[in-house]
């Protein structure tokens, strides 16, 4: 494949360096046992997956250096995490950690900002959609949630969509032999509206069926965009925990869909 020159950060992209995978895996080890200089070439030899990265995000009007440079840190992050043992090529791994980065950064800085008053609405609604669950032992309607916090049906939902975070369906699922399997994936095409929403009240259906320590490191992973290692530290538990409670999940909501 022949790349194009493209200036990013004062960087001449189409002259950066390819490694291969047994050198990546003999750089790893001598970054992780310390080694700065490897490090460093373990950088400059993937930046080529950071600009491919950039570039999926090029019609959100950022400016690229900007992204190449929070792409980095991503990469940065991927290499001081990655764990040669799981069998994974590295790019596999590295590159949902530099999307993640790339999206915690446009978050970050996104103009819409959504009001205190609107945050604590969402708050005491999934409060009481959390309370009502339990009370009748089924998903309750928006309605009954309204009537619980005493506000209007429309008002409870707007509230509640304004603390979803988006989610692209680009977002990477799980790694099928090193190939990283994206959201869009998952979701069957049709040709009606009708069916679209049937499949995605059936997809959240099949995560409400999840453990709460299920759904905690679900969200953490794919909506936080949190590496392994990152949510066991948070939750408490070993990497190897979250790795295999993850992949139960993963293989719940698959056989559900």
């Amino acid at each position: 494949m022949r790349y194009q020159k493209v200036e990013l950060c004062g960087l001449n992209t189409a002259k950066l360096p390819v490694l291969k995978e047994s050198e990546k895996r003999e750089l790893m080890e001598k970054a992780h046992a310390g080694d700065k200089e490897a490090r460093e070439r373990m950088i400059c030899g993937n930046l080529r997956l950071v600009l491919s990265v950039v570039q999926k995000f090029s019609s959100r009007g950022e400016n690229p250096d900007d992204l190449f440079q929070v792409g980095c840190i991503g990469l940065m992050k991927a290499i001081d995490h990655f764990d040669p043992s799981l069998g994974l090529r590295f790019s596999t791994y590295g590159q949902p950690m530099i999307a993640g980065e790339i999206r915690r950064f446009l978050r970050d800085n996104n103009a819409m900002r959504v009001s205190r008053s609107m945050r604590d609405t969402a708050y005491k609604a999934m409060q009481a959609k959390e309370m009502l669950q339990k009370k009748l032992g089924r998903e309750p309607y928006l309605r009954e949630i309204a009537e619980e916090v005493d506000l209007e049906p429309h008002t409870v939902s707007l509230a509640l969509e304004s603390v979803v975070e988006p989610v692209s369906l680009f977002e990477p699922l799980y790694s099928d032999s090193g190939d990283a399997v994206f959201l869009m994936d998952q979701l069957k095409e049709t040709s009606g509206g009708e069916e679209s929403w049937i499949s995605g009240m059936q997809f959240r259906d099949s995560v409400s069926q999840l453990s709460e320590r299920e759904k905690k490191i679900m969200a953490l992973r794919y909506l936080s965009g949190k590496t392994q290692v990152e949510v066991a530290n948070e939750i408490g538990i070993s990497q190897a925990q979250v790795s295999r409670l993850e992949k139960s999940a993963l293989k719940r909501i698959k056989a559900e869909l």
